[in-house]
């Protein structure tokens, strides 16, 4: 059966695909549990203070968890991290442990999303706006902590082939 809310490929989503951007793992909690998922459209919104908006998919339970949390916590990842991709990419459940094999920061603030070790950097983030974006729902947060964890790394970029699906 085909996905119907993908549009059929035309100019305007090949071009809308072509625009570039980083790849993420949004990382946050609820209570105990902590869950990830990978994120491409994060867009820097501001410098004083320091802003980001972020969109999620509006069926991600995670959405809810930043929602009533406030919070959250993007890994940026480095060129070559394909383990890392493949392993956020599938998604998961929001019981699963989603961060079972992987190195993460232990002194990393616990308000936002866990912080992988592996990371090139993070952002910790509080949520000062929601959109409700039709599919998704975009998050304005102010920046509150990060840190470059490795220095002479490149960040990983993403091209889609096109504008109407990931």
């Amino acid at each position: 059966m085909a996905d119907s809310t993908r549009l059929e490929p035309s100019a305007l989503t090949l071009a809308l695909g072509r625009i570039p951007s980083g790849l993420f793992i949004l990382t946050a909690r609820r209570g105990d549990r902590a869950s990830g998922m990978l994120a491409s459209w994060v867009q820097q919104a501001g410098f004083r203070p320091p802003m980001l908006t972020t969109a999620v998919r509006h069926d991600r339970f995670i959405a809810d968890w930043i929602a009533a949390s406030g919070r959250f916590t993007l890994n940026q990842l480095r060129a070559g991290q394909k383990r890392l991709l493949q392993h956020f990419a599938r998604g998961f459940a929001a019981d699963a442990a989603a961060f079972d094999g992987l190195a993460l920061l232990p002194d990393a603030d616990p308000r936002g999303g866990p912080v992988l070790a592996d990371a090139l950097a993070f952002l910790d983030v509080e949520v000062a706006g929601e959109l409700a974006g039709g599919d998704h729902r975009i998050f304005l947060a102010r920046i509150v902590a990060g840190a470059v964890l490795a220095p002479g790394a490149e960040p990983m970029l993403h091209v889609r082939r096109s504008g109407s699906h990931y």
